[in-house]
């Protein structure tokens, strides 16, 4: 099994199964009717997935980036701030995730 095979199976099972499994027992909560019609566990998985989403999309940016700055500071040591922008840019994208998450849950 290839490295990125490995890597998509982790990031599935650490950014969408785990949160979402707790999302859903954090939506049940202690309630003891059986009717659930709030809509208060669809919040739940929407900011799981926003976080879940944002990782894996801010680990697919940030090895694609980091290689390449790491080669281009190799070559030209002159440009590690330039290049160090963009490594923050694809970092960013897991804190977009993480606040829209955060904007599901609180608003």
């Amino acid at each position: 099994m290839s490295r990125l095979k490995v890597f998509l199976i982790v990031g599935l099972l650490l950014c969408f199964i785990i949160p979402m499994a707790i999302a859903d027992d954090a939506a049940d909560g202690d309630e003891t009717t059986e009717d659930k019609s709030d809509g208060s566990s669809g919040k739940y998985y929407a900011s799981a997935l926003a976080v879940g989403l944002g990782a894996i999309a801010s680990a697919a940016a940030i090895s694609i980036v980091g290689a390449a700055a790491a080669g281009a500071t190799a070559e030209k040591p002159e440009v590690f701030g330039k290049v160090l922008i963009f490594v923050a840019l694809a970092e960013a994208l897991a804190i977009y995730g993480l606040v829209i998450a955060l904007m599901i849950l609180l608003l």
